[in-house]
């Protein structure tokens, strides 16, 4: 290693701030005197040449020292899982597939790295590597996990299990385009990465332009992975089950001359031969995998080294730094320098980042851009008269399929069964996409309604498609969606940072826990909605709740013009009486609520009755009529969308991306809700009515909410269980006293 003072006067600009510089490597003048990657091309021109696998290998080392000195800045961040991949991340971006997901979010720093390289965080102000370190953790910076808001970044990645997702949806978007998906082996334990892939092969066949690429280091987080111990053929026979026609896989320990023991080596302990040897190996098989993704083969990648190749420790101890892991200790120290490159190496590995994909990924990735979608036009929302009844469900799935008619890429997915939510007439119009055709099940092989038996597959995949840019829409029985809103949380924060516009990633959720009486509680969880109702205090998630099927109507077409936001509506799939003309319920979709009826003022004073829901109301209303013989004046009022029920102050609408400030003011919030007694009322749990007992001046208030499921053979029976019934709540304003 030369000093730094001897070497950092020829470096490039990018390179201040650098620890350590190193001398050329062998053969140099002769393998790095020009980029591999020709200028005004998108990739090497010949993968097999030592000149291609020569500057990989560079490459691969460039992505592990900025990687360990960024995180050894703050002693903090994840730099082993990466550094293990480090040679198969580089030969795809030295093959020009540079649009590369991730399931690991603990790879952050990684890709961080090649953003850094190729030059796309010069959007953040990030142009050195001391600029690079001082934000790195930092707010407005590069936080821990992948984020939407750091330019060139495609997806987000925290939680396992949901990187294939976002591949799968870009593989759909963009035909032709590849998308390499890594995947750790401590994710390869979640229980849905490979049977996900494996339905999405079996509804989209032709659809193989993603690249699953394990990176099988024998690590988790903390722990030896699950799947250490099997042996490759074990390995391929796995992703084999699940319908991958070819696997590729690398292993280090085949071109170890270094004597490693163990099933994992590191291969930057190999002689410099050996190592060249390895990184043109993996730059063939990626090239081999990613020609057969591309050509209609569902293929997987696998690479096979040592957590912590290359970096400051080996196993789960490379996973993360701690607070003695800083620049200024011996173990970093050494490892800096052993993976320092020469300044003429820096220059060239900058230079081959530029020119791969056709450009940096800021202006590259197809995220970087809004994706150009088919106008809708009017959505022609059928209303319904007062004194019909109508299944909102239905009502919406009306609309859904006229969607599907004007944008062919949309796409529904859903677990339950559309016809279970009073929603055949989608299937009826857009068919099930299988790979068998039954006019009887509506299954066509083209269909665009997804149904894997996975809520997290059916989330991830919708999901995906709107962070992506396309339309979508998940429906899923209320009880069971929890299992696939973690990526729908993800997805939200995810559009509220944005530099793009993106439709807004909508749900669906029937069947309600008021409904689901002889199903018992299994299917009465609808405790989800106060996870999302805790949601809508950042910026951008709303919880609707449409009374009825005009305002389910209102609901849908609201949620389908949005954008960058969190869409979930509530509606039951039962028939229940309308209250609300088509205008009047699209005015309480924006403004936040509306009075469904007022009686006359009282002997006893004036009674609010506030609800959130639509069965609930069948309670509320029977309610209004006992209330009304004891001598109150009644006014019903719908909570339609509680998120603009909050004051400014609440929530974090300045923060995201196409912010909605549309709040209710204090004077028509108080004629709607101002009373002598107000009892907020919930068919789901109570979290919905915060804004309104937040606001309200009511002298005596109350709550009255989901407690919990049984059994039972009536609908009653559930809203007596729970204090729900129209006694319960004519009782609840009685104990108020006068």
């Amino acid at each position: 290693m030369t000093s730094k003072s001897a070497s950092s006067s020829t470096a490039p600009a990018f390179c201040a701030g650098m620890q350590s510089f190193g001398a050329p490597w062998p053969d140099f003048a002769e393998l790095g005197s020009r980029p591999a990657i020709p200028e005004d091309a998108r990739a090497v021109k010949d993968a097999g040449s030592r000149e291609a696998a020569y500057q990989t290998l560079l490459m691969a080392d460039a992505l592990r020292y900025v990687t360990l000195q960024m995180c050894a800045s703050k002693a903090s961040g994840h730099p082993g899982g990466f550094a293990s991949s480090a040679e198969a991340y580089a030969s795809f971006v030295m093959l020009g597939h540079t649009h590369i997901v991730t399931e690991v979010g603990h790879h952050a720093p990684g890709f961080y790295s090649a953003m850094f390289l190729d030059g796309s965080l010069e959007g953040l102000g990030i142009h050195t590597m001391a600029d690079l370190m001082d934000r790195f953790r930092e707010q407005h910076g590069l936080l821990g996990h992948l984020s939407g808001a750091i330019p060139g970044i495609l997806a987000p990645a925290g939680p396992l299990g949901q990187g294939q997702h976002f591949a799968m949806a870009g593989a759909l978007l963009h035909p032709g385009l590849l998308f390499p998906v890594t995947i750790g082996d401590g994710g390869l334990g979640e229980p849905y990465v490979l049977s996900a892939i494996k339905h999405f092969h079996t509804s989209y066949p032709a659809a193989t332009n993603f690249l699953p690429t394990l990176v099988w280091n024998g690590f988790s987080q903390e722990h030896h992975s699950m799947v250490s111990e099997l042996s490759n053929d074990d390995m391929r026979r796995y992703f084999e089950a699940h319908g991958f026609g070819r696997v590729v896989l690398i292993d280090a320990k085949d071109f170890d001359d270094a004597g490693q023991a163990g099933r994992y080596v590191d291969s930057t302990r190999f002689s410099f031969a050996g190592r060249l040897a390895f990184a043109q190996a993996v730059l063939a098989a990626a090239d081999e995998a990613a020609r057969s993704a591309l050509g209609g083969t569902l293929t997987a990648f696998i690479i096979k080294q040592l957590k912590g190749a290359g970096v400051h420790a080996h196993g789960a101890k490379s996973h993360n730094l701690y607070a003695g892991d800083t620049l200024d200790k011996p173990h970093i120290e050494a490892a800096l320098a052993a993976r320092a490159l020469s300044p003429e190496a820096w220059a060239l590995v900058r230079e081959n980042f530029r020119r791969a994909g056709g450009g940096p990924a800021a202006q590259t990735m197809v995220t970087e851009k809004t994706l150009a979608l088919h106008d809708l036009g009017a959505f022609p929302i059928k209303e319904y008269g007062a004194t019909e009844k109508a299944v909102s469900s239905t009502a919406v799935g009306a609309l859904v399929a006229w969607v599907g008619g004007r944008d062919s890429r949309f796409v529904v997915t859903n677990a339950d069964g559309n016809e279970a939510s009073g929603l055949k007439n989608i299937n009826d119009a857009l068919k099930i996409r299988h790979p068998t055709s039954d006019p009887l099940y509506n299954q066509e092989p083209g269909g665009q309604v997804y149904e894997p038996l996975s809520e997290d597959a059916c989330a991830g995949l919708a999901a995906g498609l709107a962070l992506f840019g396309g339309r979508s829409l998940w429906l899923s029985y209320e009880s069971f969606a929890i299992n696939g809103w973690p990526i729908y949380q993800t997805v939200t924060q995810a559009m509220a940072e944005l530099r793009r516009r993106t439709p807004s990633a909508v749900c669906l959720f029937t069947a309600g826990a008021l409904e689901q009486g002889r199903n018992g509680w299994t299917h009465q969880r609808p405790e989800i909605e106060n996870y999302i109702a805790a949601q809508m205090r950042n910026g951008n998630v709303y919880l609707l709740f449409p009374p009825d099927a005009n305002a389910a109507q209102a609901a849908y077409e609201y949620a389908a013009t949005s954008w960058n936001k969190g869409m979930a509506i509530i509606a039951s799939k039962s028939p229940l009486p309308i209250y609300m003309t088509v205008e009047a319920a699209r005015r309480a979709v924006r403004e936040g609520a509306a009075v469904l009826y007022e009686g006359p003022q009282g002997r006893r004073g004036r009674v609010v009755l506030a609800a959130a829901g639509d069965m609930i109301l069948l309670s509320v209303f029977a309610a209004k009529d006992r209330l009304e013989a004891e001598g109150f004046g009644v006014r019903i009022v719908a909570v339609v969308n509680p998120r603009q029920l909050y004051r400014p102050s609440d929530v974090a609408a300045e923060t995201v991306a196409e912010p909605d400030r549309g709040f209710m003011d204090d004077a028509r919030f108080a004629r709607l809700f101002d009373g002598d007694r107000l009892v907020a009322v919930s068919g789901g749990p109570s979290g919905s009515l915060e804004p309104v007992l937040l606001r309200t001046r009511s002298p005596r208030r109350a709550t009255l909410a989901w407690r919990r499921g049984d059994t039972t053979a009536q609908p009653g029976e559930l809203l007596n269980y729970n204090g729900l019934d129209a006694d319960s709540i004519a009782a609840q304003v009685l104990a108020m006293g006068e």
